[in-house]
């Protein structure tokens, strides 16, 4: 049997033991991102450089990010909008819900500080505020009876006991989470929607 000639042969040899050869520290480069946000190319674990695997972070739901609704149609989606935006800390949502028409740009810059004070409070809770009740008649006005005194007032009617809240009070605590502040936001409906004011 005739062997192969010694250079045929040595480059066999060097073909299959290539792979051995190969660095050992020769990785692929890993995409993660980071607890801000940013995207990080490296060639070590995600985890080594505080990060997470880019995959599993788009997998994972963003807790401040919302499905576009639309805005608010009643006072309870508001209601949940405004405590979102202020438990999450986002300035941007609850200027989301904002009436900024007719505000100049001056005004809003002023508006936007306001409203980024707001967030930075813990929130206790939100009291809807309801207009005060119109006052009751005079005796006088009451009709169906010759003795005014036993003349019986009208009874309420269904739209009154239903009124809709006119404002929200935001219930907060300042720094030391014991001094209590409230803050009245106006509502306004405008376009089937309802939004908040200062």
């Amino acid at each position: 049997m005739r062997r192969p000639p010694a250079p045929v042969a040595l480059l066999a040899t060097i073909l299959v033991g290539a792979p051995a050869i190969a660095p050992a520290n020769a990785q692929s480069i890993n995409r993660c991102t980071g607890a801000d946000g940013t995207t990080i190319y490296t060639d070590r674990r995600c985890s080594d450089v505080g990060a997470v695997p880019a995959s599993q972070r788009s997998a994972a739901a963003v807790p401040s990010a919302r499905a576009y609704r639309g805005c608010p149609r009643n006072v309870q989606d508001l209601m949940h909008e405004v405590g979102s935006a202020i438990d999450s800390r986002d300035v941007n949502r609850l200027a989301g819900v904002y009436h900024f028409a007719g505000v100049s740009h001056r005004a809003g810059h002023s508006v936007m500080d306001r409203l980024e004070a707001i967030v930075q409070r813990p929130l206790v809770q939100i009291v809807p505020v309801q207009a005060a009740p119109p006052p009751p008649p005079a005796a006088a006005d009451y009709t169906g009876s010759t003795f005014p005194a036993l003349a019986t007032p009208p009874l309420p009617s269904a739209s009154a006991a239903r009124r809709r809240p006119v404002a929200l009070r935001l219930e907060q605590t300042v720094g030391d989470r014991i001094t209590p502040r409230s803050t009245v936001l106006g509502l306004r409906r405008h376009m089937g929607c309802w939004w908040v004011s200062l």
